[in-house]
């Protein structure tokens, strides 16, 4: 089934979205909020599958006309958002641009990092930003939202508990990245408010697109209304959804509704470092891998960061060209302050 949260307030008003994104209908009565209906999924998931069919066989009467700048993110607020680096030919550019070869444990001990949860932008809301000169980024990816999950459980255990999928533009601050992490303490003010796709949906909606923990579709991103990645989420992805939670959650239970992301979908292609779809490539899903080939390549970055006005799209497409999840869609504008 797909689910979304309509604006209003601070936590959202649940709704049950269409397949083809076309209709919906308030479910509240089943459960105010999304997360509320996590809370409670056992009592709560079965009524809204019936909801879903009966949405898609047109037997709701007081359903109505989906409009997408209407949705906040499908959890307009969450617990926990940490953010993993699943795909390590992004990792292997990140480093590789700076002269740093990458560590061998990265191939069997995920990255990952605890994003601020308390202010998601919704899928059209713009990124609002003070200053280009922090390099501006979008990172596509995928994420997952959990239920209770518990401390040391075993990636089987985790399996169990993914409970929607939805995609991702983990805004990032390139400009600001390299302090922070000098400092030895990681992300913070290089990390805003990450934007999610308008619609979550449980994972039998991908069919046999959803295998061994990872979605195998592309994920499609449009810079400044042109192609700019197509990259499969199912392909080299080091660590899958189960592996991602079970480490997130070794040392700490996750809360129903924790938010854990794949980080950028990135795709080697039969090449060393992948390659752009002018080249016949599947393309990046961020800004700054491009900027890492340009530097492998001739020395120094060509390609400039976003800057106001700016748009990015992010989308996921099944086989049939059916939209999955909604589009992000997303400007960047100027910050008029508090």
């Amino acid at each position: 089934m797909k689910l979304a949260s309509l604006k209003q307030g601070r936590d959202g008003i649940l709704l049950v979205v269409s397949r083809d994104l076309s209709r919906a209908v308030r479910a509240d009565d089943i459960a105010p909020t999304l997360q509320a209906a996590l809370d409670n999924w056992s009592a709560a998931e079965p009524a809204l599958q019936a909801r879903y069919n009966q949405l898609n066989a047109g037997g709701v009467s007081d359903d109505f006309e989906l409009e997408m700048t209407q949705l906040a993110s499908p959890l307009p607020r969450a617990y926990q958002w940490a953010d993993g680096s699943a795909y390590v030919n992004h990792v292997e550019l990140v480093r590789k641009a700076r002269g740093a070869e990458i560590p061998e444990s990265f191939w069997h001990d995920p990255l990952m990092y605890q994003g601020g949860s308390d202010s998601f932008l919704g899928p059209r809301d713009p990124i609002c930003m003070a200053d280009t000169a922090w390099g501006i980024d979008f990172e596509g990816e995928v994420a997952v939202i959990t239920g209770d999950v518990p401390m040391g459980c075993t990636t089987e255990q985790a399996a169990g508990q993914i409970r929607l999928l939805m995609l991702v533009n983990d805004v990032s601050l390139r400009g600001l990245i390299p302090a922070e992490l000098a400092k030895g303490f990681g992300f913070f003010q290089s990390k805003p408010s990450s934007a999610f796709s308008p619609v979550a949906v449980t994972p039998d909606e991908l069919g046999d697109h959803w295998n061994e923990g990872r979605v195998s579709l592309p994920l499609l991103v449009d810079y400044n209304g042109q192609p700019f990645g197509k990259a499969n989420a199912g392909v080299d992805m080091t660590f899958n959804f189960p592996q991602l939670i079970a480490h997130a959650a070794k040392t700490r239970p996750l809360g129903a509704g924790a938010i854990i992301g794949s980080g950028t979908v990135s795709n080697k292609q039969n090449t060393e470092w992948g390659s752009a779809i002018a080249d016949g490539g599947v393309g990046y899903s961020c800004i700054a891998e491009v900027r890492m080939i340009e530097t492998i390549n001739s020395g120094k970055p060509q390609t400039p960061f976003m800057g106001f006005g700016d748009t990015i799209r992010i989308r996921m497409e099944d086989e049939a060209g059916h939209n999955v999840f909604g589009d992000i869609d997303q400007q960047v504008e100027p910050y008029q302050g508090p």
